[in-house]
């Protein structure tokens, strides 16, 4: 019997938020299909998702984040391809629409050490997330340079790199038996690559740069810039573009202490294997 006849189909999940991207979702149809309304409907998560976001190897390569936002979010057609500055809202709206509207953190209090348990409202929180202003382009030595949000499939390359690196970096300070020459020559090695993952992502954050006579689109060529410019123009231009993102980061919570009510700022960050446990 064909599953569009199932008699039980009236009981299956029905969407329970919709959710309005913070950069608006403009995005290629093969990405995206933006129903009239511009929200998104944003189902519940399935057994198969609750397992699937506990799945280690799934977690580590992406595909757990990917095939949860597929489930839950139908209309994302693409995951990998959805840009970073909607990664966040996304993540939130299927929290929220899978477990209630409120996610419980820890925080301690700097004033008093008290450490305690506070309850963020989501859909708030969602409220006041905005996109970075990617339209202006940086100006340096008659350079125009124009950034973009990386896509969450840039993201998660370059969080496995840094993984890896980080690992390394681990085991020669755990591994007490490795020869002095050779530790100092693995530790910059992975020194090294620290700086060039650093530049690559900067380099897939850069839509072109504009000289007087051409558009240079071509990464290689602008990685090959990047190494080579002098230092005060790389810094400018790293935090020219840690700047963009910042404006689409999750703002820090305002907190007051519950034992002696202390204001403070609390940062806050989504990690998919704490946020969906």
């Amino acid at each position: 019997m064909p599953l569009n006849n199932n008699p039980l189909k009236q009981y299956f999940r029905r969407p329970s938020i919709y959710l309005k991207l913070p950069s608006g979702g403009k995005y290629p149809p093969n990405i995206l299909n933006m129903p009239e309304s511009g929200e998104l409907p944003v189902y519940p998560m399935t057994a198969i998702d609750e397992i699937t976001s506990k799945t280690p190897d799934a977690l580590y390569n992406g595909t757990a984040m990917t095939d949860i936002i597929k489930s839950c979010i139908p209309d994302i057609i693409d995951p990998w391809l959805i840009s970073s500055v909607d990664l966040d809202a996304i993540l939130i709206a299927i929290k929220a629409a899978s477990g209630g509207n409120d996610l419980e953190i820890e925080s301690t209090c700097p004033a008093c050490s008290d450490s305690s348990k506070y309850g963020i409202n989501l859909l708030l929180l969602l409220t006041t997330l905005t996109a970075a202003n990617y339209e202006n382009t940086m100006e340096i030595n008659e350079l125009h340079i124009k950034f973009k949000s990386l896509t969450y499939k840039e993201l998660n390359q370059t969080k496995i790199s840094q993984f890896e690196v980080q690992r390394i970096l681990a085991g020669l300070e755990s591994n007490t038996n490795t020869d002095d020459t050779i530790r100092i020559e693995k530790t910059q090695l992975a020194i090294k690559s620290i700086v060039e993952l650093t530049i690559q992502l900067i380099s897939n954050s850069i839509e072109y740069v504009e000289t007087p006579n051409s558009k240079v689109t071509d990464k290689e060529f602008i990685m090959d810039y990047l190494t080579n410019c002098d230092k005060q123009s790389y810094i400018a231009i790293r935090d020219f573009n840690t700047k963009l993102k910042a404006e689409a980061e999750i703002k820090p919570l305002a907190i007051k202490c519950i034992k002696c009510s202390h204001d403070y700022s609390q940062p806050f960050t989504l990690n998919i294997t704490d946020f969906f446990a």
